[in-house]
Protein backbone atom coordinates (compact mmCIF):
# COMPACT_ATOMS: atom_id res chain seq x y z
CA UNK A 1 0.00 0.00 0.00
CA UNK A 2 1.42 3.22 -1.43
CA UNK A 3 1.95 6.23 1.46
CA UNK A 4 1.65 9.75 0.04
CA UNK A 5 3.17 12.40 2.41
CA UNK A 6 2.38 16.09 2.13
CA UNK A 7 4.99 18.61 3.12
CA UNK A 8 3.54 21.52 4.91
CA UNK A 9 4.14 24.69 2.17
CA UNK A 10 6.28 26.65 3.54
CA UNK A 11 4.95 30.35 3.24
CA UNK A 12 6.75 32.53 0.78
CA UNK A 13 8.19 35.72 1.81
CA UNK A 14 8.49 38.60 -0.07
CA UNK A 15 9.98 41.88 0.80
CA UNK A 16 9.37 45.24 -1.55
CA UNK A 17 12.20 47.45 -1.57
CA UNK A 18 11.00 50.84 -2.85
CA UNK A 19 12.56 52.28 -5.28
CA UNK A 20 14.31 55.90 -4.75
CA UNK A 21 12.65 58.68 -6.82
CA UNK A 22 14.91 59.82 -9.06
CA UNK A 23 15.49 63.81 -8.21
CA UNK A 24 15.17 66.14 -10.74
CA UNK A 25 17.64 68.84 -11.79
CA UNK A 26 15.28 71.39 -10.98
CA UNK A 27 15.12 69.89 -6.61
CA UNK A 28 18.83 69.50 -6.90
CA UNK A 29 18.95 73.44 -7.15
CA UNK A 30 16.04 74.07 -5.04
CA UNK A 31 17.92 72.45 -2.52
CA UNK A 32 21.07 73.63 -2.99
CA UNK A 33 19.68 77.27 -3.03
CA UNK A 34 17.89 77.01 0.24
CA UNK A 35 20.92 75.53 2.34
CA UNK A 36 22.74 78.36 0.34
CA UNK A 37 20.44 81.03 2.19
CA UNK A 38 20.99 79.25 5.20
CA UNK A 39 24.03 79.43 5.30
CA UNK A 40 24.37 82.85 4.50
CA UNK A 41 22.00 83.77 7.43
CA UNK A 42 23.71 81.53 9.50
CA UNK A 43 27.08 83.48 9.18
CA UNK A 44 24.98 86.65 9.35
CA UNK A 45 24.15 86.01 12.88
CA UNK A 46 27.45 84.41 13.82
CA UNK A 47 29.61 87.18 12.65
CA UNK A 48 28.47 89.75 15.79
CA UNK A 49 29.89 87.02 18.17
CA UNK A 50 32.65 86.31 16.18
CA UNK A 51 33.76 89.70 15.80
CA UNK A 52 32.99 90.31 19.68
CA UNK A 53 35.21 87.33 20.82
CA UNK A 54 38.08 88.23 18.34
CA UNK A 55 37.95 91.86 19.57
CA UNK A 56 38.41 91.04 23.10
CA UNK A 57 41.61 89.05 22.25
CA UNK A 58 43.13 92.28 20.15
CA UNK A 59 45.21 95.45 21.56
CA UNK A 60 43.99 98.70 20.34
CA UNK A 61 46.08 98.82 17.31
CA UNK A 62 45.17 95.53 16.11
CA UNK A 63 41.10 97.01 17.14
CA UNK A 64 41.52 100.27 15.14
CA UNK A 65 43.25 98.44 11.81
CA UNK A 66 41.85 99.02 8.66
CA UNK A 67 41.45 96.86 6.89
CA UNK A 68 40.11 95.08 9.91
CA UNK A 69 42.04 91.74 11.79
CA UNK A 70 39.63 89.11 11.99
CA UNK A 71 42.25 86.55 13.58
CA UNK A 72 44.17 88.32 16.29
CA UNK A 73 47.75 88.09 16.34
CA UNK A 74 48.86 87.67 19.12
CA UNK A 75 46.09 86.89 21.14
CA UNK A 76 45.53 88.71 24.52
CA UNK A 77 44.17 85.93 26.63
CA UNK A 78 44.28 88.19 30.04
CA UNK A 79 42.13 90.86 28.64
CA UNK A 80 39.27 88.70 30.13
CA UNK A 81 40.98 88.48 33.43
CA UNK A 82 42.12 92.12 33.62
CA UNK A 83 38.48 93.80 32.36
CA UNK A 84 36.52 91.69 34.66
CA UNK A 85 38.19 92.44 37.91
CA UNK A 86 39.87 95.64 36.88
CA UNK A 87 36.52 97.40 36.57
CA UNK A 88 34.85 95.37 39.20
CA UNK A 89 32.55 93.56 37.89
CA UNK A 90 32.63 90.75 40.51
CA UNK A 91 30.29 93.29 42.40
CA UNK A 92 27.83 93.66 39.27
CA UNK A 93 27.69 89.82 38.79
CA UNK A 94 26.50 89.70 42.40
CA UNK A 95 24.54 92.66 42.33
CA UNK A 96 22.74 91.00 39.00
CA UNK A 97 22.06 87.63 40.44
CA UNK A 98 21.42 87.95 43.99
CA UNK A 99 20.04 91.39 44.62
CA UNK A 100 18.01 91.74 41.46
CA UNK A 101 17.55 88.41 38.72
CA UNK A 102 16.90 85.34 41.90
CA UNK A 103 14.22 87.74 43.83
CA UNK A 104 12.49 88.48 40.56
CA UNK A 105 12.42 85.10 39.38
CA UNK A 106 11.02 84.17 42.82
CA UNK A 107 8.40 86.90 43.19
CA UNK A 108 7.75 86.40 39.24
CA UNK A 109 6.58 82.47 39.84
CA UNK A 110 4.48 82.82 43.18
CA UNK A 111 2.80 85.78 42.18
CA UNK A 112 1.90 85.00 39.12
CA UNK A 113 0.77 81.20 39.51
CA UNK A 114 -1.57 82.10 42.28
CA UNK A 115 -3.38 85.11 39.74
CA UNK A 116 -3.44 82.49 36.90
CA UNK A 117 -4.70 79.99 39.70
CA UNK A 118 -7.60 82.39 39.68
CA UNK A 119 -8.52 83.30 36.41
CA UNK A 120 -8.25 79.94 35.42
CA UNK A 121 -9.58 77.49 38.20
CA UNK A 122 -11.98 79.38 40.65
CA UNK A 123 -15.42 80.65 38.97
CA UNK A 124 -16.18 84.20 40.22
CA UNK A 125 -18.17 87.08 38.99
CA UNK A 126 -16.31 89.68 36.30
CA UNK A 127 -13.47 86.99 36.29
CA UNK A 128 -13.66 87.51 32.17
CA UNK A 129 -13.64 91.24 32.07
CA UNK A 130 -10.76 91.40 34.99
CA UNK A 131 -8.80 89.14 33.10
CA UNK A 132 -9.43 91.25 29.99
CA UNK A 133 -8.11 94.23 31.83
CA UNK A 134 -5.15 92.53 33.06
CA UNK A 135 -4.17 91.66 29.53
CA UNK A 136 -4.89 95.03 28.33
CA UNK A 137 -1.96 96.08 30.41
CA UNK A 138 0.44 94.71 27.84
CA UNK A 139 -0.28 97.65 25.09
CA UNK A 140 1.05 100.13 28.01
CA UNK A 141 4.59 100.68 27.12
CA UNK A 142 6.66 101.25 30.01
CA UNK A 143 7.84 104.64 28.90
CA UNK A 144 3.98 106.08 29.80
CA UNK A 145 4.34 104.86 33.56
CA UNK A 146 8.25 105.84 33.64
CA UNK A 147 7.93 108.99 35.28
CA UNK A 148 4.37 108.20 37.87
CA UNK A 149 6.49 105.45 38.87
CA UNK A 150 9.62 107.01 39.47
CA UNK A 151 7.69 110.20 41.17
CA UNK A 152 6.04 107.32 43.95
CA UNK A 153 9.38 105.44 44.31
CA UNK A 154 10.85 108.45 45.06
CA UNK A 155 8.17 109.61 48.08
CA UNK A 156 8.24 106.39 49.31
CA UNK A 157 12.50 106.72 49.65
CA UNK A 158 12.88 103.70 47.20
CA UNK A 159 15.61 105.19 44.94
CA UNK A 160 19.06 103.79 44.78
CA UNK A 161 17.75 100.82 45.77
CA UNK A 162 16.67 97.50 44.20
CA UNK A 163 13.01 97.71 45.64
CA UNK A 164 11.67 99.47 42.65
CA UNK A 165 13.12 96.84 40.28
CA UNK A 166 12.02 93.85 42.40
CA UNK A 167 8.94 94.06 44.42
CA UNK A 168 6.88 95.17 41.55
CA UNK A 169 7.69 91.09 40.49
CA UNK A 170 5.45 90.09 43.27
CA UNK A 171 2.52 91.77 42.51
CA UNK A 172 2.33 89.30 38.75
CA UNK A 173 3.14 90.06 35.19
CA UNK A 174 0.30 89.92 32.27
CA UNK A 175 2.21 88.18 29.65
CA UNK A 176 3.11 85.19 32.70
CA UNK A 177 -0.38 85.11 34.24
CA UNK A 178 -1.69 84.57 30.70
CA UNK A 179 1.04 81.25 29.82
CA UNK A 180 0.20 79.68 33.36
CA UNK A 181 -3.57 80.03 33.23
CA UNK A 182 -3.54 78.75 29.89
CA UNK A 183 -1.50 75.47 31.17
CA UNK A 184 -3.66 75.67 34.63
CA UNK A 185 -7.03 74.84 32.40
CA UNK A 186 -5.17 72.09 30.40
CA UNK A 187 -5.38 70.19 33.68
CA UNK A 188 -7.52 67.89 34.25
CA UNK A 189 -10.80 68.74 37.00
CA UNK A 190 -10.77 65.29 38.69
CA UNK A 191 -7.45 65.64 39.87
CA UNK A 192 -8.40 68.90 41.37
CA UNK A 193 -11.70 67.55 42.99
CA UNK A 194 -10.08 64.75 44.73
CA UNK A 195 -7.93 66.96 46.10
CA UNK A 196 -10.26 68.92 47.32
CA UNK A 197 -12.34 65.83 48.86
CA UNK A 198 -9.58 65.05 50.88
CA UNK A 199 -9.74 68.39 52.57
CA UNK A 200 -7.35 70.72 51.17
CA UNK A 201 -8.29 74.36 50.44
CA UNK A 202 -7.25 75.85 47.51
CA UNK A 203 -3.64 77.48 48.36
CA UNK A 204 -3.17 73.55 48.99
CA UNK A 205 -4.72 72.40 45.64
CA UNK A 206 -2.40 75.34 43.87
CA UNK A 207 0.38 73.94 45.86
CA UNK A 208 0.27 70.31 46.15
CA UNK A 209 -1.52 69.51 42.60
CA UNK A 210 -1.25 72.06 40.32
CA UNK A 211 2.47 73.76 40.55
CA UNK A 212 4.30 70.34 40.44
CA UNK A 213 2.26 68.98 37.34
CA UNK A 214 3.52 72.36 35.80
CA UNK A 215 7.14 72.45 36.36
CA UNK A 216 7.85 73.07 32.62
CA UNK A 217 5.38 76.18 31.91
CA UNK A 218 6.99 77.60 35.60
CA UNK A 219 10.76 77.06 34.72
CA UNK A 220 9.42 79.29 31.22
CA UNK A 221 8.39 81.67 34.06
CA UNK A 222 11.29 81.80 35.74
CA UNK A 223 13.58 81.86 32.68
CA UNK A 224 11.74 84.66 31.47
CA UNK A 225 12.48 86.93 34.31
CA UNK A 226 16.43 85.89 35.13
CA UNK A 227 16.90 86.86 31.67
CA UNK A 228 15.09 89.75 31.93
CA UNK A 229 16.53 91.15 34.70
CA UNK A 230 19.56 90.28 33.30
CA UNK A 231 19.46 92.39 30.41
CA UNK A 232 17.13 95.07 32.00
CA UNK A 233 19.20 98.69 31.45
CA UNK A 234 16.62 101.32 31.62
CA UNK A 235 15.52 100.26 34.85
CA UNK A 236 18.40 99.89 36.66
CA UNK A 237 19.45 103.19 35.12
CA UNK A 238 16.60 105.25 36.34
CA UNK A 239 16.67 103.78 40.46
CA UNK A 240 20.45 103.03 40.73
CA UNK A 241 22.53 105.96 40.86
CA UNK A 242 25.47 104.49 42.99
CA UNK A 243 28.17 102.49 41.69
CA UNK A 244 28.02 99.94 44.43
CA UNK A 245 24.92 98.95 43.22
CA UNK A 246 25.11 98.81 39.43
CA UNK A 247 23.98 95.76 37.75
CA UNK A 248 26.44 94.17 34.74
CA UNK A 249 24.26 96.48 31.89
CA UNK A 250 24.97 99.60 33.82
CA UNK A 251 28.99 98.75 34.53
CA UNK A 252 29.09 97.64 30.98
CA UNK A 253 27.52 100.98 29.72
CA UNK A 254 30.30 102.77 32.44
CA UNK A 255 32.93 101.03 30.85
CA UNK A 256 31.65 101.88 27.22
CA UNK A 257 31.76 105.27 27.86
CA UNK A 258 35.37 105.54 28.72
CA UNK A 259 35.94 104.96 24.91
CA UNK A 260 34.80 107.94 24.32
CA UNK A 261 35.79 110.14 27.02
CA UNK A 262 38.78 112.62 26.48
CA UNK A 263 41.73 110.68 27.09
CA UNK A 264 40.55 107.44 26.85
CA UNK A 265 41.69 104.54 28.73
CA UNK A 266 44.25 101.90 26.81
CA UNK A 267 42.14 98.74 25.55
CA UNK A 268 39.23 100.18 26.73
CA UNK A 269 37.63 98.75 23.81
CA UNK A 270 38.93 95.34 23.99
CA UNK A 271 38.07 95.20 27.31
CA UNK A 272 34.51 96.09 26.73
CA UNK A 273 34.17 92.90 23.88
CA UNK A 274 35.81 90.54 26.74
CA UNK A 275 32.90 91.94 29.27
CA UNK A 276 30.59 91.52 26.84
CA UNK A 277 31.22 88.14 25.66
CA UNK A 278 31.59 86.74 29.41
CA UNK A 279 28.45 88.37 30.20
CA UNK A 280 26.62 86.52 27.35
CA UNK A 281 28.00 83.38 27.63
CA UNK A 282 25.55 82.39 30.47
CA UNK A 283 22.61 83.37 28.91
CA UNK A 284 23.89 80.78 25.86
CA UNK A 285 24.04 77.96 28.30
CA UNK A 286 21.12 78.56 30.08
CA UNK A 287 18.90 78.51 26.95
CA UNK A 288 21.18 75.60 25.62
CA UNK A 289 20.70 73.18 28.86
CA UNK A 290 16.98 74.18 29.43
CA UNK A 291 16.49 73.85 26.13
CA UNK A 292 14.03 70.96 26.05
CA UNK A 293 11.87 72.33 28.94
CA UNK A 294 11.88 75.60 27.66
CA UNK A 295 9.91 73.87 24.31
CA UNK A 296 7.53 71.87 26.38
CA UNK A 297 6.77 74.71 28.43
CA UNK A 298 6.04 76.89 25.86
CA UNK A 299 4.69 73.97 23.24
CA UNK A 300 2.88 71.73 26.24
CA UNK A 301 -0.70 72.08 26.72
CA UNK A 302 -0.94 69.90 29.88
CA UNK A 303 -2.73 66.63 30.58
CA UNK A 304 -6.10 65.99 28.94
CA UNK A 305 -8.81 64.57 31.05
Amino acid sequence: MATRTMNKATPLVVTYTPRKKKRTLVEILLDVLKYTILIVLSISYLLPFYWMFTSALKNDSQIYTIPPVWIPNPAMWENFWNAWTTYNFNLYLFNTVFKYALPVAIGTVVSSSIVAYGFGRLRWKSREFLFAICLSTMMVPFQVTMVPLFIIFKKMGWINTFLPLVVPAFFGNPFNIFLLRQFFRSIPEDLLDAARIDGANELGVLFRVVLPLSKPVLTVVALFAVMGAWNDFLGPLIYLNNSKNYTLAIGIESLRRTISSVGSVALAYPYLMAVSTIVTIPIILLFFFAQRTFIEGITLTGMKG
